[in-house]
């Protein structure tokens, strides 16, 4: 076994305004813990919880004496990927009427799957995937993509 588990547990959002993403996930239809306030987030997603946390807060915790960027892009991706090509549509199409923003129409691409890429309302991008390899469990957890 190693020493370091190999999973996904919760992916967090270092968020600006609490009140608008909570607002914004919650519209999609995504379930929000109880727990959940404007001082800590979370929503469970098939097997792995998206934990929004004041930004701040977060920086203090996870990159101490180092400056927050003023906006833009930060790199990363998240990705919800779907059952059929044709949900990536649907998908992208719910999101934008929710609020998202629209960053690239869902498209084939060359690896052989569709997608679409949306941005939260704080900029974060999520890729709305179909891949014909992706299998998931009865939760939506994925367990196995490629042969």
């Amino acid at each position: 076994m190693s020493a370091i588990p190999s999973r996904l547990s919760v992916v967090t959002l270092g968020v600006r305004d609490m009140g608008l993403l909570r607002s914004f996930y919650r519209s999609l239809g995504w379930p929000e813990l109880s727990a959940s306030d404007d001082g800590w987030s979370a929503f469970l997603l098939g097997g792995v919880l998206l934990a929004l946390y004041p930004l701040p807060d977060l920086a203090a915790e996870a990159a101490p004496g180092i400056a927050t960027a003023a906006g833009g892009w930060s790199g990363v991706t998240l990705a919800c990927n779907v059952d059929d090509r044709a949900e990536v549509d649907t998908a992208f199409a719910a999101a934008v009427a929710m609020g998202a923003t629209v960053v690239a129409e869902p498209t084939d691409r060359p690896w052989g799957g569709r997608s679409a890429y949306i941005a939260d309302p704080e900029g974060n991008r999520w890729e709305i995937a179909w891949a014909g390899t992706a299998v998931f469990d009865e939760r939506g957890a994925l367990v196995s993509f490629g042969s």
